[in-house]
């Protein structure tokens, strides 16, 4: 447990990345893991993982091939604002971006000038950092990022919180 505890410890004070620097190069390829995701630094949104169902082996199989799975390409997958297939990048459209449209921004994406997908990108890049921590298989991944949706960190995540706070 003192292993755990020290994982989410690195989710809470660790180096903190910035998405305006993405790609991270020192972002292992293939990788399970759980991240933190914070709002102009400080504000604790969002907690995910990457790597379900995978096994160390699977893990191992696909970076000994030069394959990009898990921890960084769900990142990037945020990275990039694009919202389909990415529930993150819905929540952020959702629950942080729709608020400070304006008028004009709505009439730009309306028209086809601007994509909300562009402006989700752009919110991200320019306001949200992570932490990561990189796990031995999916199912470590998932056991942490279970127990920091449920308060781990000292707070519940804004963007996913439990179940029973939505």
């Amino acid at each position: 447990m003192a292993h755990i505890a020290e994982q989410i410890e690195q989710l809470r004070n660790g180096p903190l990345h910035q998405f305006s620097d993405w790609p991270n190069r020192d972002m292992p390829r293939a990788a399970a893991g759980v991240y933190s995701i914070w709002n102009k630094d400080s504000q604790f949104i969002y907690v995910g993982m990457a790597g379900r169902g995978k096994s160390a082996e699977d893990i191992a199989a696909a970076d000994q091939t030069g394959k990009t799975t898990g921890l960084f390409q769900r990142l990037n997958s945020h990275a990039s604002g694009m919202r389909s297939g990415d529930q993150f990048c819905v929540y952020v459209q959702d629950l942080l971006l729709l608020k400070n449209l304006s008028d004009e921004d709505i009439d730009r994406v309306v028209t086809r000038q601007l994509t909300i997908d562009r402006l989700v990108r752009d919110y991200v890049r320019t306001n949200l950092s992570y932490r990561f921590i990189v796990t031995g298989d999916g199912k470590e991944a998932i056991e942490i990022e279970s127990m920091i949706i449920k308060g781990a960190l000292g707070d519940h995540p804004i963007l996913n919180p439990p179940a029973n706070m939505r």
